[in-house]
This record gives structure tokens, C-alpha cells and sequence, in this order.
């Protein structure tokens, strides 16, 4: 067995393998505990080190890739709705405006994720990637300065 160290990609075998986590974290070395972070799920968790599996390059890529082609049929059906079709060669290139999104979250990995989505959707949205514990003591001059219609915020 792999020796699991910080920042393995791993999976839970009593859950049947089925999210992907980075270690994030080992606690006490003598019956060590560990902390997970989700690879593609927001989603942390502890875990005993004998119920972990380090994941094969094979099953992350599938996972990715899998993750990746949702997403694409996701921003294509939104992208159909948003547009119209009228039929299989030609298309209504309505332009449909929406309001202005500024969306605070805790996570750096995850803003930047919402950015590249946000973007793909043509929506027009601002991320900020700033600390839980900062985020109210921000949000009025943020609110103040970018006057945006929708408000997210995400938490880790």
C-alpha cells in the first residue's frame, strides 16, 4: 500500500469510491485522522488513513473528463435556451441581457472555477475570491461599488 501523504488525490473505500478528494491535512500521527478536501465536489470531510485508497491517474482522468462533458452539455443547453433554435442550421442569434452577478467565495480553487463558468455562459459576473471570515466586513463596499443585481456568496 501507498504511503498517503499531503495533497494525495485519494477516495473513501467505505463510500464506495465515489468522490474525489486531495488530503488536505493528516492529524495525529500515532492513529492518524484525515482531512479532505473535494477534488471536483465542494464537499470536506475526515477520514480514518485505512479507509483511503490513493486514486489511479486513470480513474482522475475519467472523473475529469466525465465532469468536463457535463458541463458542456450544461453551457450548450443553456446556450440553445438562451439563443433559440430554429432549426438544426440556423440559428436566432437573440442576444438575451441578464443582470450583473457579483459572487463572493472563501475558495480560491472554486471562484476561479465560477469565473471560467460564468464566462463560458456569457453571463456578466464579477468573483471575488475573498476569506469567509472578511467577507462581511467587504460586502457593503463591494455592494456600493460594483451595484450589481444578484448577490452570491459561497462558503468552503
Amino acid at each position: 500500500m501507498n504511503k498517503i501523504k499531503k495533497g494525495d488525490i485519494v477516495v473513501r473505500k467505505s463510500y464506495g469510491k465515489d468522490i474525489l478528494f486531495i488530503v488536505k491535512n493528516i492529524l495525529c500521527p500515532k492513529k492518524p485522522i484525515v482531512i479532505l478536501k473535494g477534488l471536483i465536489d465542494r464537499i470536506e470531510a475526515d477520514s480514518s488513513i485505512e479507509d483511503l485508497e490513493i486514486a489511479s491517474k486513470e480513474v482522475v482522468n475519467k472523473k475529469l473528463k466525465e465532469l468536463n462533458e457535463e458541463m458542456k452539455n450544461k453551457i450548450m443547453q443553456t446556450t440553445d435556451y438562451k439563443i433559440g433554435i430554429v432549426s438544426q442550421n440556423n440559428r436566432n442569434k437573440e442576444k438575451i441581457i441578464t443582470g450583473k452577478i457579483l459572487h463572493l467565495d472563501g475558495d480560491k480553487k472554486y471562484s476561479e472555477k465560477s469565473y471560467y463558468y460564468y464566462k463560458k455562459l456569457g453571463l456578466n459576473a464579477i468573483v471575488k475570491n475573498i476569506p469567509e471570515y472578511r467577507q462581511p466586513r467587504v460586502v457593503y463596499h463591494l455592494l456600493q461599488t460594483y451595484k450589481p443585481d444578484i448577490l452570491v456568496i459561497t462558503r468552503p
